[in-house]
């Protein structure tokens, strides 16, 4: 049975540092605060910083510690200053989990370009950029650190796993997460960076919101009245387990559905 460290703080994770990119909101948001729960020092990144500041005002309260790091991570530049940052305050880093993300709907014909670059350089580039950054940080953290062990997640999605109309360059995003993930995992496991890929299926968060009034009509609210969504903290609790497994034990895949979905 793990300690409990202040309001509900345990040391299951204590000692390690963890970033969580789009961190202001759903899962994002979700993960930092279980996290920090579980004693992790969590770094939170995102573009909003009146949101993180709220975030880390509530885990600071809790008994935790918290880093607000606002940051394009689509800029290479700004998600390697974000790195820094986070080994410049705490020294080390444990746990990635790169969940930024976005999903704008529509017809591959006569698509809007934009949406689709705005899509790449989140879902894509940025993970590429982080994990980059990360990545001597974590192999160092694996062979030096108190746990000798360090993990990186990636948030994908069931659209990485199945394509269906409407969602083409978000499935394609979403399948390339899955790829570079299993690349990655072949790569760096063994040296005991754990690298894993997480596939929720309909989680009730703000993703749907950003897309037009017309594929919110005929796509997500549909679907959102069909089923039973699951929560952030479904997830959350998902990539705490991933994270807290002994180091002999890696989790390359984990799929979560709403029951109704799966």
């Amino acid at each position: 049975m793990s300690a409990v460290l202040g309001q509900g703080v345990t040391t299951r994770l204590a000692g390690t540092v963890a970033l969580v990119t789009g961190a202001s909101s759903g899962i994002g948001e979700a993960t930092a605060r279980h996290l920090a729960r579980e004693g992790a020092a969590v770094a939170v990144l995102a573009r909003r910083k009146d949101r993180l500041d709220k975030l880390v005002a509530d885990i600071e309260r809790a008994g935790g510690v918290a880093l607000v790091i606002q940051a394009d991570i689509s800029d290479q530049a700004e998600a390697d200053a974000a790195i820094r940052s986070v080994i410049g305050r705490f020294g080390h880093l444990d746990i990635l989990v790169n969940n930024a993300g976005l999903m704008l709907l529509g017809p591959i014909v006569g698509a809007n370009i934009e949406e689709w670059e705005r899509m790449l350089a989140i879902n894509v580039r940025g993970l590429l950029y982080v994990t980059h950054a990360a990545m001597p940080h974590l192999l160092s953290t694996a062979a030096e650190g108190h746990r000798q062990v360090a993990d990186v997640i990636n948030i994908s999605s069931i659209a990485g796993r199945q394509a269906w109309a409407n969602y083409g360059v978000y499935n394609l995003t979403k399948f390339g997460v899955n790829g570079f993930t299993e690349s990655l995992r072949q790569e760096v496991t063994r040296r005991h960076v754990r690298v894993g890929v997480l596939e929720p299926g309909g989680v009730d968060t703000e993703l749907g919101s950003h897309n037009s009034e017309q594929m919110r009509a005929e796509i997500i609210e549909p679907f959102v009245a069909k089923h039973e969504l699951l929560a952030a903290e479904d997830i959350a609790e998902s990539i705490v387990f991933m994270v807290t497994r002994p180091r002999r034990a890696s989790i390359a895949e984990l799929w979560v559905m709403p029951t109704d979905q799966a």
